[in-house]
């Protein structure tokens, strides 16, 4: 196997805030990953929703088991590309499932809700573990990796980032990242909504391309097999096929590249992390039958639709009523407008937490 000599020589790291003797027989990306398992916030993701709400079962993924699903197709990725696996793990989506409705209710004030910002801001404000430092004090390439895994940005154009070269690309493992949490989240949405009847096998063999070639293997293998478990062998050579896909579309560019080196990678015009053309049309397939047949559905539409309320209505009491906000949240209020106060504490909030906060300040809703 190819390798392109792509992981960070320990003395080109840019190092942490705060500086930190190296320890003993664990990496910086190590102990990164590590200090953000064992963050609140990433405790916390366990009671937010990804799709389906526990409402309708409890058996469906949530933000915390998405999250860990992230890391295991990263992690495979980076190892298969010679990349550093525990810097890719250190990369977690901390995103809000209420971020519409945040923004929503943020542009009233010609602001806007950040969920890569937000991130920022828990693991260098919000988190307290440490009598010496504020936050987590992550290395700067995570601290990188976090703001720009789903998207670049130019000089000037988000303030609070310019210390994160902005105008370059982030490197391979923080490219991997976003297409790592597509490939996620895609097959967990179809394996989820599969378990709530919302289709049957055959539908998606309609929708998806390769997908009607692995159903025939499957019932030509296993034609006794029940219709669950027909979908379940289906599904996890579909998942093969775009991790697959992730690791050959990511490798044949980069020797088209040729690119040898952390800083190129930063230097390239476009990013390097892509999907080869099967996974880039299974992928387009199955991102439209998902919006066709899974997100749209009244049950769905619904679910949101009353999230949506309850943040706006919360949302609204808090900034009309800042006294109602917990002690350290008040106290940021010295140093911040009051809706980016508000904006973080219910970004924060759990669903079941938001829930309680909600019936106790507002009473029950509509």
């Amino acid at each position: 196997m190819k390798s392109f000599g792509l992981r960070f020589p320990v003395q080109e790291l840019r190092g942490r805030r705060y500086p930190e003797p190296p320890h003993p027989y664990r990496s910086d990306f190590q102990r990164d990953r590590d200090r953000i398992v064992h963050a609140r916030a990433f405790r916390r993701l366990e009671g937010k929703t990804q799709v389906f709400g526990a409402r309708l079962s409890d058996h469906f993924r949530n933000r915390l088991t998405h999250t860990i699903e992230v890391a295991q197709i990263a992690r495979t990725v980076a190892v298969s590309l010679s990349l550093d696996e525990d810097f890719t793990e250190a990369l977690p989506p901390f995103a809000h499932s209420g971020e519409e409705e945040l923004n929503r209710q943020m542009a009233r004030f010609g602001d806007s809700f950040n969920h890569n910002l937000h991130a920022l801001h828990i693991v260098e404000r919000f988190e307290q573990r440490y009598a010496r430092f504020p936050g987590l004090n992550l290395t700067f390439e995570v601290r990188e990796g976090i703001i720009k895994h789903s998207r670049d940005f130019a000089p000037g154009e988000m303030p609070e980032f310019d210390e994160y070269l902005p105008g370059q690309r982030p490197p391979l493992e923080a490219q991997l990242i976003d297409l790592a949490d597509e490939i996620a989240y895609n097959t967990a949405d179809l394996d989820d909504a599969f378990s709530a009847e919302f289709y049957q096998l055959d539908e998606i063999a309609e929708a998806v391309p390769h997908y009607g070639g692995l159903l025939e293997e499957i019932r030509s293998q296993f034609p006794a097999a029940e219709q669950g478990l027909q979908f379940q062998e289906v599904l996890r050579r579909l998942i093969d096929l775009l991790v697959s896909g992730l690791i050959e579309g990511t490798r044949e560019a980069l020797a088209r590249s040729g690119v040898r080196t952390v800083e190129e990678v930063r230097l390239w015009p476009i990013r390097l992390a892509c999907l080869a053309e099967p996974a880039r049309e299974a992928r387009s397939g199955l991102k439209r039958f998902l919006a066709e047949r899974v997100y749209t559905t009244p049950q769905l539409v619904h679910e949101r639709a009353r999230a949506t309320e309850t943040i706006g209505r919360l949302f609204e009491f808090l900034y009309t009523h800042p006294e109602k906000l917990p002690a350290p949240h008040r106290a940021r209020m010295e140093q911040l407008p009051l809706h980016h106060v508000v904006c973080d504490y219910i970004a924060g909030m759990t669903d079941s937490f938001c829930r309680r906060t909600a019936r106790g300040l507002l009473g029950p809703g509509p």
